[in-house]
């Protein structure tokens, strides 16, 4: 017989019209927050939301279980910060470049020198500089960032009318969850996870790392077993 440590709610893809037809991450969180069923409830920033949702659809069936307990975490966790987006965009984009396919790592490296140039005046830096972080991750890649620097360097330029966050996220959580590697599950529930520590960080709640260890707060069989069916986790 199984115990409710072994049970997680059986999360599905895409959107769900009610409970009774199955819930996906965000629609979860919409429930425990009291909110209006939807898998874009107000309790959670947008981008980081839209990225929970991608992690959820482009997760196996069989790993999707595992991202449950990091459910309740996302509820309340929200700003009009702009740096929010900055941030969960540019780790985005610095986790898929070195494992997405070559046209992929392109884009992703436009994205994230865009981004990182954004983030430029809050780090207190240059905007001619890299981050240590970005710097690596172009390092890996070394002909697209070549591409993308050229891309930049001979763009139109004008201001920025839409952030580039959905956009980098549509391209880097597919191309993880396609990419040639054996651990695509792992690292598609690593991001979400470092994510949403950012987002605790930069919203005065701790330590980025604090959260990473230990955020994910208690998800009590009781609170969800009687809209969506449990899975047997292994």
């Amino acid at each position: 017989m199984h115990t409710d440590h072994e049970m997680l709610p059986m999360l599905g893809r895409g959107k769900h019209r009610n409970p009774r037809k199955g819930a996906c991450f965000m629609e979860l969180a919409s429930y425990l927050a009291g909110e209006r069923w939807s898998d874009r409830p107000a309790c959670t920033h947008r981008l980081l939301a839209h990225l929970a949702r991608l992690v959820n659809d482009c997760t196996s069936d069989a790993a999707r279980p595992r991202l449950a307990p990091l459910i309740p975490s996302v509820i309340g966790l929200t700003s009009t910060d702009p740096r929010w987006d900055h941030e969960i965009a540019l780790l985005t984009a610095t986790t898929a470049l070195p494992v997405v396919a070559e046209e992929t790592q392109r884009s992703l490296a436009v994205g994230a020198l865009s981004v990182d140039r954004m983030l430029a005046a809050s780090d207190g830096r240059d905007p001619d500089t890299l981050r240590t972080s970005t710097a690596w991750a172009l390092d890996d890649v070394p002909l697209a960032a070549a591409w993308a620097r050229k891309f930049i360097a001979h763009g139109v330029a004008g201001p920025v009318r839409f952030h580039p966050g959905p956009v980098i996220l549509d391209f880097a959580v597919p191309g993880i969850a396609t990419a040639c590697i054996s651990d695509a599950d792992d690292r598609l529930r690593r991001l979400l996870t470092e994510a949403i520590a950012i987002c605790v960080e930069l919203g005065g709640r701790g330590s980025r790392w604090d959260a990473m260890d230990d955020g994910e707060r208690t998800l009590a069989p009781d609170r969800w077993m009687g809209v969506v069916a449990p899975a047997v986790t292994v």
